[in-house]
């Protein structure tokens, strides 16, 4: 639809315009990258459509080279939710495809990258509810009779992640809440959640979050246009440690590595989550890396950067190792 002759209604720059005619202008991840067999890390991948019917909701799917002595193999799965304030980019944005092509071939695994439908068209809770569904999509292959050969074949289901960075870290996180209040259960645990740079936030500033005004701004708008039925910063679902929101002891997982930054605004929140997560009763490993002198999601713009593969290798070791015999 052509905007030049469209009025404009609003902008929150620098991310998007809306005009008043009903089209959104989103000025940052709008390039796209078509699936297939990536020729540095060999790793191949292939959109799914109709996740949720009649809907924009896709996935798209990651499997590592398949050398001869691993035909038979299983990988551990990681399901992944791509950032960007929640309204920008997909998972075919050639920050995220790139990426995911380098994780998956360090990390040798099996992942799953979910398109969910963003704001303003499609508010939050939307994005919950799409990313939620999209995880019912995946689990109904552990038998290994789902829609989806790769899935069935390949994913190891004793072994499943949640992965996100920023805003799609979040979504990790509420899926992760919601996985441990469902009753009876999901068909499949989840064994971990890895948080890259978490957007978590708040009404109230904490640490040296005062120190970056400009950054303070755009955040504190970023939630309550994302969410306009619960603009409260302090909403449990952008605040997991507000006074009154739901204990963290209930999040359904039992290993949850955080990765913050520390020039990223949002790094106190990583580490107040941290904090509150390992008081919280919660019967679960979490630990957490801080990268210095780096800012936020400083890994998707340069993966050839020694700390971006500092970065992949700390995730590829938390989607591989043992767990504890006791735990």
């Amino acid at each position: 639809m052509a905007t030049s002759n469209a009025e404009l209604d609003y902008e929150f720059l620098p991310y998007l315009r809306v005009y008043k005619n009903g089209h959104v202008e989103r000025l940052l991840g709008t390039d796209s990258i078509p699936p297939g067999t990536d020729s540095q890390t060999e790793v191949t991948s292939k959109d799914i459509s109709n996740i949720i019917p009649d809907s924009e909701v896709y996935v798209r799917i990651y499997l590592p080279k398949i050398s001869n002595n691993s035909e038979n193999e299983k990988f551990p799965l990681v399901i992944y939710f791509h950032g960007g304030g929640f309204c920008m980019f997909t998972p075919s944005s050639s920050h995220y495809h790139n990426y995911l092509n380098a994780l998956v071939s360090e990390s040798r695994v099996i992942a799953v990258s979910v398109h969910y439908r963003r704001p303003p068209e499609y508010p939050v809770p939307i994005a919950y509810e799409d990313s939620w569904q999209a995880l019912q999509w995946v689990f109904s292959h552990c038998n290994g009779d789902g829609p989806e050969p790769w899935l069935n074949e390949r994913a190891n289901f004793t072994r499943v992640f949640l992965s996100g960075d920023s805003a799609g870290a979040n979504i990790a996180h509420n899926v992760a809440m919601a996985a441990g209040s469902v009753e009876p259960g999901l068909m499949v645990d989840i064994l971990g959640v890895a948080l890259v740079h978490p957007y978590f936030w708040g009404s109230d500033p904490i640490g040296s979050e005062s120190l970056y005004p400009d950054k303070k701004v755009h955040l504190d708008r970023m939630w309550p246009f994302a969410c306009p039925s619960s603009p409260d910063n302090n909403d449990p679902r952008i605040n997991p440690v507000a006074e009154g929101a739901p204990g963290l002891m209930t999040l359904g997982c039992r290993r949850v590595l955080i990765c913050v930054a520390e020039k990223d605004i949002l790094k106190d929140r990583g580490w107040a989550y941290y904090h509150a997560l390992g008081r919280s009763g919660w019967m679960g490993v979490v630990e957490i890396r801080e990268t210095q002198q780096e800012d936020h999601v400083f890994h998707l713009n340069d993966l050839n950067y020694q700390k971006a593969q500092d970065l992949i290798k700390d995730l590829a070791h938390f989607f591989n190792r043992e767990m504890p015999h006791f735990l």
